[in-house]
């Protein structure tokens, strides 16, 4: 996508974030830190601007600048009081599949939907049965969440789902290391998953975009 557009792309996700974050603040009743509306503005800002730049149809790129702005929301919200609000969750999703039949009915391409809706289903099985078996580590907010990042980085092919799950969990563990590191956390702290498996699936969506 042209430059003027990537901004455009970028200036609009964080807005409607900082926008949107009084609204998740009340939902989830809480004045972290974490939800002050510069952090949302700016995780909207970077990916609207990466949904834009990696997307290779208007409509794409509309769809993955709905999943930045709920995943601007959704990080804040789950490091503050780790949870995946349905509120924000399901209208994400709703929006990321929407637009995802527009692009398809515009360009005709049956099979990549076909894919991503694929993806969809087998990504949400793999967090169910995660859930099923660990409910102690993987919250139902997770499940939940798992489906539209399966859609959207099916949209590009499963090597980008394999990828993005795959950066997630590498992600998570990194990052859990550094904690324990620094003594921010200890082996029996709650850590949200959320951020981390939102971060992964940008990594494999942006892979996939290079790739194809």
């Amino acid at each position: 996508m042209p430059i003027p557009f990537i901004a455009l792309a970028a200036v609009a996700c964080g807005a409607i974030a900082w926008a949107a974050t009084p609204w998740a603040r009340r939902l989830v009743e809480s004045e972290s830190r974490w939800l002050r509306a510069w952090i949302p503005a700016a995780l909207g800002a970077i990916g609207g601007a990466g949904a834009a730049a990696i997307a290779d149809h208007w409509a794409v790129a509309l769809a993955l600048a709905a999943l930045a702005v709920g995943s601007a929301l959704l990080i804040p919200v789950d490091l503050a009081v780790f949870r995946l609000p349905d509120a924000i969750v399901w209208p994400t999703t709703g929006a990321v599949l929407a637009l995802l039949l527009l692009a398809t009915a515009v360009t005709g391409d049956w099979a990549r939907l076909g894919t991503a809706l694929l993806a969809m289903l087998v990504v949400g099985v793999v967090y169910f049965a995660l859930g099923w078996f660990a409910p102690q580590s993987f919250g139902l907010g997770d499940v939940k969440l798992s489906l539209v990042l399966g859609l959207a980085l099916g949209w590009y092919g499963w090597q980008a789902v394999l990828y993005g799950l795959a950066a997630g969990f590498l992600l998570f563990t990194l990052g859990a290391i550094l904690l324990l590191v620094l003594r921010r956390a200890s082996l029996k702290s709650d850590l949200a998953f959320g951020p981390y498996m939102l971060v992964g699936a940008a990594v494999g969506l942006a892979w996939g975009a290079v790739a194809a």
